[in-house]
């Protein structure tokens, strides 16, 4: 179903609550689209102040921050003449600083509370906001300095309040663009060097807009430490891994790679406590805040380097006088309204000042969340007493909120009073409550547009509902929506199978994807365009069956390990059952992270009998090799057509990778730098190696194949093995297995497959492969034979030779043919004057 539907089953829930008849507002989470709202703004570069209305035309995303919404401003009434940057018609960015998550709300305010000992400012005091949105004017005016054009940075017209959230917010700039398009690029080796400030070759040096990207980020960060903008730097750290969507690429600016680039988020959401860094970057951040003499982060700025940095370019930033001194002046009122013992520290012990400030900025931040009225605003105004008890009242769980709602609001007091003098009332109290959940519940993809109304009507199931709204959104939707259930069982063990037998079926899998792909940027319009007309083609075709069979490799794995976990637990009836289940689960983790799993064998095998039936090594030769790796080999088929079809190529395994490393919390956001890591591990990277191969086969056709050094190979290694072997029988009178010996069986097999692949002279890959593989198979065989029969206990059984051989035989075979690839994939690219 359609979004509009989600928001008519919203509007419907919303009439019922309203139905009700309670004397307590609705409590609402986000704003659905075609909301009309208005406020009382006040402009952030001349103060003045104004009331519009806007309608919220879609609601963009939210994260710990806050929630972002575009909307369109409908009337603004002004007396003191047009806001600048705003008019009627015109479309804006909309952020309200609390998050739509109750989860991320509670563990922002949490840091936040670790970090400054008081509620999450940006939200609940006005002249923080207030301080952040001036703060963004200097930075927009300083990047005319860097980068020629403020542009650079996103425009903050309006700073307001809203009542029904209990969020202060603020209009921005809309920016209409991009973070960064996944670029093919087969030289990842020269982008190390150039990352590393090593020279690289400009003629091979790819991933120009990933490169644009970072120079900017990495200039602007310098900009913000040398105007004192210190804490905001943390936005734009590129080693963060989660900065990068905070600068976006406008649409048509495609002339130039630099061009368009735009700093669009200045709003931190997590406090960076110094014991709990949460990416690679805080490490450094954390120390350099050290050396500041900042324990805590979050948004410090230092004005009097910010002066410093205005007087000495004043004709940049002429007519911003006013707005220093009120920034200077918010900034006092924002630093001084938090405990923050990290900065205030004595302070506390002495500062009238301070205590006046926390205590008014407390009762203020109480009146934006609608936990008081004017007139209880008022009356805490009046008396300290008062303000340090309904404060302390806060602190105590669960009765503390109780009585600071009947003292701070009418509506509270009249809504508890009907439900203990009233049972209707009660009755539709709770029947209300179960609506707010259920509004929540359809929000989060938990409940259908279908059954959220019908729960509604049989308010009594919401008592198995809430226990499951524990699990993760999909579980708690497929154990309690059958037909969703039906649907994802179908998606997952049938709808393969069908797109492997229908022709049709895959084709629109295909159109279905390049839609998916444009609209999220995966791909361009003339790309798109390219890949539909090439459906037909009898290669597509194939890679497309291809692709059907991976799909129906995805269960294979996780079905083999629950079956291997439940087989071992119920063959160990004697063990104590937390251990068996421990190890169960250990089990079914273990099948996840190994690099070879049965649905990879399974995927492998398929590629190697399309070789075998077409007699046609030449089109899988990237596919009958990586086929074999579990989670890589899931774009073995679009890596292979990358040649041939090299936009098809791109977006296959920009849309595979990519959608992985999506499930990733924070980390994994589209356009962060994981997202492009995983993108260059998986495409980029295997392109990288096959150019370099390939290179490197073609210098080494001049020279002559050589095979023998895989003979003295082979009597080498099986005479370490023996006299291990030997040793360990004389000790013990049995044969070593491999966990006794793991260190020689990982080691060996490994310089088995070096030495092969860089004796071979001119043998191709295939012959370097199967060489390595021969002489670890002949030393896993002939090992345990030589010290079997001529140890010093000798003969051991033949039974014990066998099982040692055939163990040996395989685990070495594949660690000697990985020696080969290892090597082959780390050797320098040969240049003009080696080879080989």
């Amino acid at each position: 179903m359609s979004s509009d539907d989600g928001i008519k089953v919203y509007r419907n829930l919303e009439e019922e609550f309203n139905q009700l008849d309670l004397h307590r507002p609705m409590r609402v989470e986000r704003y659905e689209a075609g909301t009309a709202l208005a406020y009382d703004i006040t402009a952030v570069d001349s103060a003045q102040r104004a009331r519009v209305r806007l309608r919220i035309k879609k609601f963009v995303g939210g994260g710990f921050a806050g929630q972002v919404y575009q909307v369109e401003i409908m009337q603004i009434d002004s007396a003191s003449g047009p806001i600048e940057g705003l008019r009627v018609g015109g479309v804006y960015a909309m952020k309200i600083l609390i998050p739509p998550s109750n989860f991320s709300l509670l563990f922002r305010n949490l840091l936040y509370w670790i970090g400054f000992q008081g509620p999450f400012q940006l939200q609940v005091n006005p002249s923080a906001a207030r301080a952040g949105a001036l703060w963004q004017k200097f930075i927009r005016r300083a990047a005319k300095i860097q980068f020629g054009a403020e542009s650079a940075v996103a425009d903050i017209h309006a700073t307001f309040v809203d009542d029904t959230l209990g969020s202060c917010g603020e209009l921005s700039e809309w920016i209409a663009g991009r973070t960064w398009r996944l670029e093919v690029d087969d030289h990842l080796d020269e982008l190390k060097h150039w990352f590393k400030g090593k020279n690289a070759d400009p003629q091979k040096l790819g991933s120009p807009e990933y490169r644009a990207k970072f120079v900017f980020m990495r200039e602007f960060v310098a900009l913000l430490h040398q105007m004192g903008a210190h804490e905001f730097a943390r936005q734009y750290e590129w080693s963060t891994w989660k900065s990068q969507p905070n600068c976006l690429k406008r649409n048509g600016t495609t002339d130039s790679f630099s061009n368009g680039l735009t700093a669009v988020d200045f709003r931190a959401g997590l406090a960076l406590l110094p014991f709990l860094p949460m990416s690679p970057g805080d490490f450094k951040l954390i120390a350099t805040g050290l050396l500041r003499g900042s324990l805590v982060q979050f948004d410090r700025g230092n004005i009097k380097k910010l002066k410093r940095y205005t007087a000495a370019h004043k004709e940049n930033f002429a007519g911003m006088e006013r707005m220093l001194e009120e920034l200077e002046g918010a900034e006092k009122i924002y630093r001084n309204s938090v405990p923050d013992i990290t900065h205030n520290h004595v302070r506390l012990l002495y500062s009238p000042t301070l205590w006046s400030t926390l205590l008014k900025s407390a009762i203020t931040g109480w009146r934006v969340k609608d936990l008081i009225d004017r007139r209880c605003r008022d009356q805490l105004q009046k008396n300290t007493l008062l303000t340090l008890l309904f404060g302390f009242l806060g602190l105590i769980p669960l009765a503390g909120r109780f009585f600071r709602r009947i003292w701070g609001q009418p509506f509270w007091r009249a809504h508890y009073r009907m439900i203990l003098t009233s049972a209707d009332y009660l009755r539709r109290a709770a029947r209300a409550k179960f609506i707010e959940r259920i509004m929540s519940w359809h929000r989060a993809g938990r409940l259908s547009n279908l059954r959220a109304p019908l729960l509604s009507r049989q308010i009594w199931r919401c008592t198995y509902h809430w226990p499951l709204s524990l699990l993760p959104a999909g579980i708690h939707k497929l154990l309690t929506d059958r037909q969703f259930a039906r649907e994802r069982l179908d998606y997952y063990l049938v709808r393969p199978v069908r797109l492997y037998f229908n022709n049709e079926l895959r084709e629109q899998w295909l159109r279905d994807m390049v839609a998916e792909g444009r609209e999220k940027h995966l791909l361009n319009d003339a790309d798109a365009g390219v890949i539909l007309s090439q459906i037909d083609e009898p290669y597509i075709q194939k890679y497309l069956k291809s692709l059907a069979v991976h799909v129906c490799t995805l269960p294979v794995t996780q079905v083999v390990s629950v079956i291997a976990a439940i087989i071992y637990v119920l063959a160990n009836p004697d063990m104590p059952r937390a251990q068996a289940y421990a190890i169960g689960v250990g089990i079914i983790a273990l099948f996840q992270v190994v690099p070879i799993s049965p649905g990879s064998l399974v995927r492998g095998l398929y590629v190697l009998y399309l070789v075998i039936k077409e007699r046609n090594f030449k089109d899988y030769n990237i596919a009958v090799f990586l086929g074999f790796f579990k989670y890589i080999g899931y774009l073995a088929f679009p890596i292979q057509m990358t040649y041939r079809y090299p936009a098809l190529a791109r977006f296959m395994a920009g849309h595979w990778a990519t959608e992985a490393v999506h499930v990733v919390p924070v980390f994994g956001e589209r356009g962060a730098l994981l997202e492009h890591k995983i993108f260059n591990l998986f495409y980029n990277w295997p392109l990288t190696i096959r150019r370099r191969m390939r290179k490197r086969s073609e210098r080494r056709a001049a020279m002559p194949p050589r095979y023998w050094h895989i003979v003295l190979c082979a009597v080498f290694a099986t005479g370490i093995f023996a006299i291990s072997d030997m040793m360990y029988l004389d000790k013990f009178g049995y044969l070593p297995n491999l966990k006794v010996i793991w260190g020689l069986a990982a080691i060996v097999p490994l310089v088995i497959g070096l030495v092969a692949t860089l004796g071979a002279g001119g043998a191709p890959l295939w012959k370097r492969i199967a060489g390595a593989a021969l002489c670890g198979l002949a030393v896993g065989l002939l090992s345990p034979v030589l010290s079997g029969l001529w140890g010093a206990h000798a003969p051991i059984g033949v039974y014990a030779m066998a099982i040692a051989g055939i163990w040996r035989a395989f685990v070495f075979t594949i660690i000697a043919v990985l020696g080969v690839l290892f090597t082959e994939i780390k050797m320098p690219e040969p240049d003009e004057r080696t080879i080989d």
